[in-house]
């Protein structure tokens, strides 16, 4: 080997050293990583030890004292300048084993993962999962939805087609007496009655309200042998 790469190689050697060695300020502590965000060094009676977050999360920065050591989801955790991250762990329905993610083909769920166990949650009625702000919103805003999603398939009547329509107008929903429709500016947003009710249609075209299933014909039996009064004392 000559001297020029024996140079190069003591060189490199001499970084990686450099990147991984960490003086104390303090006894006791816990510090950033200068180029890592899921790295971070724990100080004990002067001893750094390199840590490494799970995998999805990074290391919070931002006590000043250095006495929290905490780690959160990436999306919390304002990096800066430590740009480097540890490969992504996939595992199914998580694209790192912490961390929130969307459904790859559903836009109104989203899977939150803890050491690459997958929890299913389901955005209420009418709204879909925003990817940017990791919260459920009108799915018609959210960029990801395709449009038969955002009210499955149902479309708002014509302007001036129902009569009586205010601002917006209700629509039951064809095949589930609990959920409707609320059309505003030719919009369709689905809503869900509270748990113990369905959707009745009013007197008046584009009209309607929450009732007591005994009072909406053909939606008698909606919840089965549930204990509705039961449901309404636990507060649901």
């Amino acid at each position: 080997m000559n001297t020029r790469c024996l140079l190069v190689l003591a060189a490199a050697f001499g970084v990686a050293v450099a990147q991984e060695s960490f003086k104390c300020p303090d006894d006791f502590g816990f510090y950033p990583h200068h180029i890592s965000c899921d790295k971070y060094w724990k100080c004990d009676n002067g001893v750094a030890e390199l840590k490494t977050c799970g995998n999805g999360l990074a290391f919070d920065a931002t006590d000043s004292k250095y006495l929290t050591e905490n780690c959160d989801y990436l999306h919390n955790v304002e990096c800066g300048e430590r740009t480097q991250l540890e490969p992504p762990i996939s595992t199914p329905h998580c694209a790192r084993l912490y961390g929130i993610f969307p459904d790859e083909t559903k836009c109104d769920v989203f899977w939150n993962c803890w050491n690459g166990e997958a929890s299913r949650y389901q955005c209420s009625p009418g709204l879909a999962y925003d990817r940017e702000s990791r919260v459920c919103m009108w799915a018609d805003q959210v960029p990801e939805c395709k449009n038969e999603e955002v009210a499955n398939g149902f479309s708002c009547p014509a302007p001036g087609e129902v009569s009586n329509a205010g601002s917006f107008s209700r629509h039951a929903h064809p095949e589930d007496c609990r959920k409707y429709y609320i059309c505003l500016e030719g919009v369709a947003r689905e809503y869900g009655c509270p748990i113990g009710t369905v959707f009745k249609i009013g007197d008046s075209d584009g009209t309607g309200n929450c009732e007591d299933p005994e009072d909406v014909p053909g939606c008698e039996d909606y919840y089965g042998d549930v204990d509705l009064k039961a449901l309404k004392k636990l507060g649901f």
